[in-house]
């Protein structure tokens, strides 16, 4: 008796390793992973924001509008609960997605408002803190590029045969991934007018 059961246990064994189990698993543990990480690059710059504001703030008080904005969008990316079960859910991917770029798009108005005050550029805690925000936006893109990869590896496995099978036996789900905020803008081709007349110099 011992012996079926062993052999059971066995041919179990090797149909889970044939079948995919084992790639659904790694790939599953690498995409929560990439997933950590991109969190972990949003939060330091999240913490660099407050300084940042203050920072301008100090040069540029007049600019209310634009500090606020970037504070609430900050608030606004606070409130969302990055936990490792938002990858299971396409909807608050989504709302995370959102507000993440909202964020982006406010430190961007802030940088361009930066350029008035030139006493403000030249500031060495400042310059220094506009580093620290560069260094971490390239950080946050070479992030999400890694979970990018790791999501695509992992929904290949998920929807291909046959490991698609053991996917649905044990609840593997497609993972939702990051898209471009501004896809609709993007997939429509530029204009070129080449009957623009060139002046004569």
């Amino acid at each position: 008796m011992q012996q079926l059961l062993f052999y059971i246990i066995m041919l179990y064994v090797l149909v889970l390793s044939g079948c995919g189990y084992n790639t659904l698993q790694s790939t599953d543990e690498q995409v929560k992973a990439s997933w950590s990480e991109v969190i972990n690059q949003y939060q330091r710059r999240a913490d660099l924001i407050p300084n940042l504001v203050n920072a301008v703030k100090g040069f540029a008080a007049q600019e209310k509008e634009v500090l606020l904005e970037v504070t609430n969008a900050r608030a606004k990316v606070s409130s969302i609960q990055a936990t490792p079960e938002l990858i299971e859910d396409p909807e608050a991917f989504s709302r995370f997605q959102s507000a993440q770029a909202e964020l982006s798009s406010t430190l961007a108005r802030l940088m361009v408002v930066v350029e008035n005050y030139p006493q403000l550029k030249s500031d060495a805690n400042f310059r220094d803190l506009q580093a620290q925000l560069e260094g971490t936006e390239n950080r946050i893109t070479v992030a999400r590029n890694r979970y990018i990869k790791a999501v695509q590896e992992y929904n290949v496995t998920v929807r291909s045969f046959p490991s698609n099978l053991t996917a649905m036996l044990f609840s593997f789900q497609v993972k939702p991934n990051f898209t471009v905020e501004n896809e609709k803008e993007i997939s429509v081709a530029p204009k070129v007018d080449f009957n623009v007349p060139v002046q004569a110099k």
